[in-house]
């Protein structure tokens, strides 16, 4: 094992999380008001020693309040230079801005969501030191435990970055606290998977940055004999540069396991390189041999393959597209299949469901039925919608957005529990909290049937 990999950060839980967003609701009424005074004293000039005002007569009787209110305010204002005055009201309006999202994301749920049969659950954010915390993956362990990997550091692009773990016990209400499960030395450490296999392994595949760019990294991976409580050494997956990972494998059929990978290129981190392109991973678990699949090409590029089976030869894979991130006439996902078990794949094509660079999940049902979770929208990352087709990926005629309104929701990644019901994980807040929505297929349903 790894000398760092059981290291435990501090984490302040759910309590100093309630706490901080208390603080942020109440904090937010005096900061308006400061907002407010410091805008209008910025239009409204006072005379040096008398109680006179000029500048817009709109805020002057403002202005005047703002003074007998607080006078130390309004003197030191007018002493600052037009220059001074622009900077500090723009670093209020961050102020203002940065108080108004936490405000919101603390009563989104309700306001937004405002339905009792989707249950959301804020795991971790700000309060955990490491501002960034992205993509979340979430498996339900053999014992009934939850266990979410993510990475996180100071950033996306930040020299210092690992994976962490964080449980929680089947039963409990509270998740643990963060732990390092897989940190290399002199790199940084990217995207994280967590998978039980049938024969009990719980296998952590992750990304390892070389260079400055995703296109330098490599997948390694780290396997669990003792229900993620510890980890082997890490080994190397794919060792070709510019090979990434995001999904769980999918248990084939015949028994093998198929890992969902991408060859990301270029270094340009505003777009995904048009030559990128999706692939897949196959495990023997008997010869325990890595096979490569062939590729799926597109015109723009895709990247993050999510994958079902439908038949023992027929698979159906959907992709984040590539390109960049501003509004354009590209923002499809991209649709492939495989007709002979996932070993080669038909060219990617732009399917109907709107995408902005950004990753999505799919997820086939115990019932059959599939699951699609993205970005319905083909520029910004809101709202984040749950589709589901019940007639094989013809028609995903049920659909509901899970989160919605002026935030990221991004990095969906699903999974069915054994008790059947839909588990899918989220970050929101500029990557820095991770959220969890639970609920049942009959939730996405039933909320499509009203619909019409």
């Amino acid at each position: 094992m790894d000398q760092n990999d059981q290291k435990t950060v501090p984490a302040s839980g759910p309590i100093a999380a309630a706490v901080f967003y208390l603080l942020n609701i109440l904090l937010f009424p005096i900061t308006l008001i400061g907002y407010v005074l410091m805008s209008v004293s910025f239009f409204a000039g006072r005379k040096s020693g008398k109680k006179s005002y000029r500048g817009l007569p709109a805020c002057s009787a403002a202005a005047r309040m703002g003074h007998n209110w607080c006078p130390w305010w309004s003197r030191t204002v007018h002493e600052l230079r037009w220059s001074q005055r622009f900077a500090l009201l723009t670093e209020m309006t961050d102020v203002m801005k940065r108080c108004l999202a936490l405000l919101i994301s603390a009563v989104a749920p309700a306001l937004a969501f405002g339905a009792n049969d989707i249950t959301y659950e804020r795991v971790i954010g700000p309060e955990f030191p490491g501002k960034y915390k992205h993509p979340a993956s979430i498996d339900e362990l053999a014992n009934g435990d939850l266990f979410i990997a993510y990475y996180g550091g100071d950033g996306e692009y930040a020299e210092v970055t690992a994976d962490y773990g964080m449980r929680k016990k089947r039963g409990e209400t509270r998740w643990s606290e963060p732990k390092i499960i897989a940190d290399t030395p002199f790199h940084s450490d990217g995207n994280a998977v967590v998978w039980q296999a049938p024969d009990g392994l719980v296998w952590l595949f992750y990304v390892c940055r070389f260079g400055d760019t995703w296109s330098t990294s490599r997948i390694k991976a780290k396997i669990s004999r003792d229900g993620a409580q510890t980890w082997s050494d890490s080994f190397m997956v794919a060792l070709e540069e510019g090979m990434m990972v995001r999904s769980r494998p999918l248990l084939l059929a015949n028994g093998d396991y198929m890992l969902p990978i991408y060859h990301e290129t270029g270094h340009d981190t505003e777009i995904v390189g048009p030559n990128s392109t999706s692939l897949f991973l196959r495990f023997d678990p008997k010869k325990k041999k890595w096979t490569e699949s062939a590729r799926i090409r597109s015109a723009r590029g895709n990247i993050q393959p999510s994958v079902v089976q439908l038949t023992n030869d027929h698979l159906v894979a959907y992709c984040r597209r590539g390109g960049g991130y501003g509004p354009g006439t590209e923002g499809f996902m991209i649709r492939a299949e495989s007709h002979d078990g996932g070993q080669t794949w038909s060219e990617g094509r732009d399917s109907s469901f709107p995408n902005p660079n950004a990753a999505i999940d799919f997820l086939k049902l115990k019932n059959g039925h599939l699951l699609l979770v993205y970005n319905d929208s083909p520029v910004d990352r809101t709202p984040l919608t749950v589709a589901i087709s019940t007639d094989a990926d013809k028609s995903y005629p049920h659909r509901r957005d899970i989160a919605l309104g002026d935030h990221d929701y991004a990095y969906p990644y699903a999974i069915q529990a054994k008790d059947g019901k839909i588990h899918v994980v989220y970050t929101s807040d500029k990557r820095s909290v991770i959220n969890h929505a639970m609920f049942e297929e009959s939730a996405i349903l039933s909320a499509a049937a009203k619909a019409k």
